[in-house]
């Protein structure tokens, strides 16, 4: 009986065409996997979100590309994704790489990817450097466990509330963040999160000009008042762990208005929040109910009924 061999990857797509997701590095260019160049050379379509970027990752590689190129960015993607789907149908080999680091991952690609996985297209991925990642090991923040949050809403009252959302998550959370926004955001962390909970700014990872700046988010954000340049990732302790005897109703009462006001349905925070610091929810309930009723009930209140 002869065996067969399967394309790393490739699933049980039965179309003759492949979607290669190609990590590109996201700093040092002698970071790129040897497959990245064999993918760029065998390739019948390049899709890249810059194409300028691409004919510089092409020339640092050494690398010749016979196959056609096109762009796919945010603008274009929603326009674009048929095109490819129609190409991969047709037996291409379509090959995706965004700037840096990995496609789908705050980067154009998702859609494509669901198109293909829709059709039953064969995807697979040459795996590279990550930013998230690299930032994370980086940090000195527990890694067991973490969040990959993206980018923040760029208006201040949707990011803290976005921020006050995950105020009491347990894991370590990654941001991606632009120069421009970065002190707003981490003094919305701050105020969020609490002013000594740890952090660790990483910026120009791989490259020349390559920082990691740890310390609590009060002592971060001041830092970044003058200025910080460069592609920035964010990496923050999650929430310190505290027993339920630690936390009297004032705080069970606090934690679900903060819940509230980043857009929850009372019932849903309450249940959240119980969740959260491993208490029956009846407990947190009668702690909201507590201060509703105290809040209605004032001295003044009391002597005029009496």
């Amino acid at each position: 009986m002869t065996g067969t061999h399967a394309e790393p990857g490739s699933g049980s797509g039965t179309s003759a065409g492949t979607l290669v997701l190609a990590g590109t590095p996201i700093g040092d260019i002698s970071d790129a996997p040897p497959r990245l160049a064999a993918e760029l050379e065998r390739a019948d379509v390049i899709a890249a979100e810059d194409t300028r970027r691409l004919r510089g990752l092409t020339r640092g590689l050494g690398v010749h590309t016979t196959g056609r190129v096109v762009s796919y960015f945010e603008g274009n993607e929603s326009a674009r994704t048929p095109e490819l789907v129609e190409a991969l149908e047709s037996g291409s080999r379509v090959l995706l790489v965004t700037d840096a680091g990995m496609p789908s991952v705050s980067d154009p690609g998702y859609r494509l990817v669901a198109a293909a996985v829709e059709k039953d297209i064969r995807v697979t991925a040459v795996p590279g450097p990550s930013a998230v990642l690299t930032a994370l090991a980086l940090s000195g923040l527990p890694v067991d466990r973490f969040c990959f949050e993206g980018f923040l809403p760029r208006k201040a009252g949707e990011r803290l509330g976005r921020l006050k959302e995950v105020a009491g998550d347990r894991r370590t959370l990654v941001y991606f963040e632009a120069p421009h926004r970065i002190a707003d955001t981490l003094a919305a962390m701050a105020e969020a999160f609490g002013d000594e909970r740890r952090a660790a700014v990483c910026r120009e990872l791989t490259k020349t000009y390559e920082e990691v700046k740890r310390g609590p988010l009060k002592d971060l954000a001041e830092w970044a008042v003058d200025g910080v340049r460069g592609e920035i990732t964010v990496v923050v302790e999650g929430a310190p762990e505290s027993g339920p005897s630690d936390l009297d109703p004032a705080e069970l009462v606090r934690r679900v208005q903060v819940r509230e006001e980043a857009g929850e349905r009372r019932k849903e925070a309450i249940v959240s929040v119980a969740a959260e610091v491993g208490l029956p929810k009846r407990d947190v309930f009668d702690a909201v109910v507590a201060a509703k009723n105290a809040a209605r009930t004032s001295p003044g209140e009391g002597k005029e009924r009496a």
